[in-house]
C-alpha cells in the first residue's frame, strides 16, 4: 500500500461535509431524448411514453446513466465554489457507481445533496470521492452517485495548456454573479438513503430473460457499439463535458493521447445500453459502477469500435437479481478495470 505524504492539503478538512444545491433541477421529456440518443441507449422507453408506460412509468424514462448530466453540475458548483484548490484540467475521474432507487421520468423535480466522503493525498495526488444524493418532490431518494477524481495539486499547468483551453472550452458564467449555489448542510440534516432492496421491493420488472433460467458463468452474447468525432461532440454538449481532448487532436497530443478519445461517462452509458438490450427493460438495473483504466481513441475520418461482453458472477434467488460482470475493449485494449451492475430479473 502506498503511503500517505505528511504534508496532507488544507482541502482535507473538507472532508465529510454536506450541502444542497440551491436550486431543483427538473427533468425534460425532450433532455432524455437527447441524453438516450448522446449514449446510444435504444430502449422505446427512453422517447414514447406507451413503452414507458408498459414498464410501470408514468412518463419516459430516462437512461441508467443519465444522473451524470446532475453529477456533473454539482462537481463543477464543488469547483467552484468549495474545492478552489483544485483546477479542472488537473482532474481525473477513475471510478463512477450508480445506485437506482427507482428510474427517473420526466416531469420529475428532484432536490440535489453532495457529500464530499474523502480527499487523501498518495504520492502527489488527491484522491477525492464525492457522492451525490438524488431526492424527488416527496423526499424519497431516487438515485445515489459516488465519483473518484484525481487531482494533481501544486502543479504548474503547461501554459500552452492554458492558452489552447481558453480558446476551445464552452463559455461559462461567471459563477461568482450567481446566488448561494451551495447551501451548507449538518451531518444531520443530510438525506440518508434507505437500503437499496428496500427501495426496489415493490418495483416490477418485465426483462426478457428469466431469472430461472440462468446460471453463474452463462456468458451474454458479445455486443459492438460505434462512435464518431460528431457522437463525441454531441454528448459533449447534451452532458455539459467540454473537456477539449475530446475534440481537439492538439489538445489531445498536449495531453499526451494518441488522438481524440471518447468521454469515459459515454463509453459506460454504451455499456448500460449493451445491458438494457440483454435485459429488455432498462429499470431492471439495480447498481452499476465502473471502474476506468483505458480509453476510447477516435479517429477524425473512421469511427471507433468498442465491444462489450458480460457474464453472469452471482445469483440471488431471494431477490431475483443476477450479479454481471461487463468488459469493453477497444482496438484490443482494455476499458475497465472493474464493471459490475446488478439487475434484477423476471
Amino acid at each position: 500500500m502506498p503511503e500517505l505524504a505528511p504534508d496532507a492539503p488544507a482541502s482535507t478538512a473538507l472532508a465529510g461535509r454536506h450541502y444542497r444545491v440551491h436550486d431543483h433541477y427538473e427533468v425534460g421529456r425532450e433532455k432524455i431524448r437527447e441524453f438516450a440518443r448522446a449514449v446510444q441507449n435504444n430502449h422505446p422507453a427512453h422517447r414514447y411514453e406507451p413503452d414507458a408506460g408498459k414498464l410501470g412509468c408514468d412518463g419516459i424514462v430516462a437512461p441508467p446513466t443519465f444522473t451524470s448530466v446532475i453529477g456533473g453540475i454539482t462537481t463543477q458548483a464543488l469547483l467552484d465554489n468549495v474545492l478552489t484548490d483544485y483546477d479542472l484540467s488537473q482532474m481525473l475521474q477513475t471510478d463512477q457507481v450508480f445506485q437506482i432507487h427507482r428510474p427517473i421520468q420526466a416531469g420529475d423535480r428532484l432536490r440535489i445533496e453532495a457529500k464530499i466522503d474523502s480527499i487523501r493525498r498518495v504520492r502527489g495526488n488527491d484522491f477525492i470521492v464525492l457522492e451525490t444524493t438524488v431526492v424527488d418532490e416527496t423526499d424519497r431518494v431516487v438515485q445515489v452517485g459516488t465519483t473518484t477524481i484525481v487531482a494533481r495539486l501544486g502543479e504548474e499547468i503547461d501554459p500552452n495548456i492554458v492558452r489552447l483551453v481558453e480558446g476551445l472550452v464552452m463559455h461559462r458564467r461567471d459563477a461568482s454573479a450567481d446566488p448561494e449555489v451551495l447551501i451548507p448542510l449538518e451531518p444531520e440534516q443530510a438525506t440518508v438513503a434507505p437500503a437499496l432492496a428496500d427501495s426496489r421491493r415493490d418495483w416490477t420488472v418485465h426483462t426478457l430473460p428469466s431469472f430461472d433460467d440462468l446460471a453463474v458463468g452463462d456468458q451474454l452474447p458479445v455486443a459492438t457499439r460505434h462512435l464518431t468525432r460528431g457522437d463525441l461532440v454531441n454528448y459533449a454538449g447534451v452532458s455539459g463535458d467540454a473537456n477539449p481532448i475530446h475534440f481537439s487532436d492538439r489538445a489531445a497530443e498536449l495531453a499526451g493521447l494518441p488522438t481524440v478519445v471518447a468521454h469515459g461517462m459515454l463509453t459506460m452509458g454504451l455499456g448500460a445500453d449493451y445491458l438494457s438490450s440483454w435485459l429488455g427493460d432498462p429499470t431492471a438495473i439495480e447498481t452499476y459502477s465502473v471502474r476506468f483504466s483505458g480509453f476510447v481513441p477516435v479517429e477524425a475520418t473512421s469511427p471507433a469500435e468498442i465491444e462489450f461482453s458480460a457474464r453472469i458472477k452471482a445469483l440471488d434467488p431471494e431477490r431475483r437479481t443476477a450479479t454481471v460482470l461487463l468488459g469493453a475493449t477497444s482496438v484490443g485494449k482494455k476499458l475497465f478495470g472493474r464493471a459490475i451492475a446488478q439487475v434484477r430479473l423476471t
